[in-house]
């Protein structure tokens, strides 16, 4: 230390030496630049949770307007006409197109409406009125019979338990082998469970494929308006599903796709709140079906977009929950690996994933290896099309 004179003319030493003190103040200024950024973070935080206040306060108001209009639709029901005509005055949809349909009771997705029942009240109102009582009775059980009566092409008159689940069986086969085929196919499948809800909505086998074939159609769709209506249509079909089958694994399995599919029209918010709920539903159908790829495959994308998160979704996680989703580049590389030892080849975006995972590891050799395999796969479904590109961008 060099002697310092101060006041009086006292001889003072300092404390730290010039090389010290450098690196206080070096010190120092690292610890107000930190100070800096922590105040910037803080301020991007703030911002963006004024954004989801903004977002919640819009969305709530949008759904009390929507819970209006329904209570004044309620309020105001259509008036029921009474007349002669053996046609009914209400307006029915058929369930291939959702159009109106005032024919004799037929609908055109190939089923008999629910106009007989009115038209028989009227019918038996005016036969108790002539006193024809047992007359009125035997009309009103035809009608019912009647009621039921499928008449579609392809469909035989289902007049017994046996012969219904006959025709659900066929159905069921028919509904797979289209599932598995192009977008038109699907299409096409999709029309088909459509057509068959009214005769088999109480089914659980036909209520999760007609759930799946929901996400087909919302997958298959480009406008992002329609993309979410299928997705909320087929959430809603399962949700009443999962009230009475909640061991179905298919259930489970499609409820998490379709949650999924609608997060990616929604805030930061629910989307991570959807992440939550599609965890819990797969984690549930590999608790029922340990054996299904499918379910390994989702688990593994959910982990693997997890352990990517950017920093304001992390930020808002951590702000809104108490315990925000985790997972790591590893987690997934399980998942994916569990998926092609279950069945190898299982899809082309899957082994894409494997080396990506591997990519991100640091695994070059691995990473080599599993492009390879999943170039030798065909792209079969919009999504190893969509892999196919990240393919070629990962060679690149």
């Amino acid at each position: 230390p060099v002697p310092m004179e101060g006041p009086g003319g006292a001889v003072c030493t300092p404390l730290l030496r010039q090389e010290e003190q450098a690196d206080v103040l070096e010190s120092l200024d690292f610890v107000l630049r930190n100070i800096s950024e922590l105040r910037r973070e803080v301020e991007e935080l703030r911002s963006s949770l004024q954004c989801l206040a903004a977002e919640i306060v819009g969305e709530v108001r949008a759904h009390l307007e929507e819970t209006q209009k329904v209570s004044r639709r309620r309020r105001f029901p259509f008036p029921r006409e009474r007349s002669d005509s053996t046609g009914s005055s209400s307006i029915y949809f058929t369930a291939s197109s959702g159009a109106a349909n005032t024919d004799d009771g037929e609908s055109e997705g190939g089923y008999s409406t629910a106009n007989a029942e009115s038209d028989c009240e009227r019918e038996s109102e005016r036969e108790s009125e002539e006193g024809e009582d047992q007359e009125s009775c035997e009309t009103v059980r035809t009608a019912q019979r009647d009621s039921l009566q499928l008449v579609h092409e392809d469909d035989s008159h289902l007049a017994s338990d046996s012969s219904l689940e006959e025709g659900l069986g066929q159905l069921l086969q028919q509904a797979d082998r289209l599932h598995s085929g192009d977008e038109r196919e699907r299409r096409e499948g999709f029309q088909l469970l459509l057509n068959n809800k009214l005769v088999y909505a109480e089914q659980e086998e036909f209520l999760w494929r007609l759930a799946r074939a929901h996400s087909d159609m919302c997958e298959a769709a480009e406008d992002a308006e329609e993309k979410r209506s299928y997705a909320s249509d087929g959430k809603e079909e399962l949700e009443v599903a999962l009230q009475k089958w909640d061991q179905s694994a298919e259930c489970h399995q499609w409820y998490a796709v379709l949650c999924g599919q609608l997060s990616e029209h929604e805030s930061i918010q629910k989307r991570i709140q959807s992440g939550f709920v599609f965890k819990k539903h797969i984690d549930k159908a590999i608790e029922l079906k340990p054996e299904d790829p499918k379910a390994y495959y989702l688990l593994g994308r959910w982990c693997y977009q997890v352990s990517h998160l950017g920093w304001l979704e992390k930020k808002t996680a951590a702000a809104l929950f108490e315990a925000p989703p985790t997972a790591t580049v590893q987690d997934a590389l399980q998942s994916f690996l569990r998926v092609e030892e279950l069945s190898p080849g299982f899809s082309k975006a899957g082994r894409v994933y494997i080396a990506k995972c591997y990519r991100d590891l640091g695994n070059r050799a691995a990473a080599v290896l599993w492009m390879n395999l999943a170039a030798e796969l065909p792209a079969s479904t919009k999504e190893d099309a969509e892999s196919e590109r990240e393919l070629e961008e990962l060679r690149s």
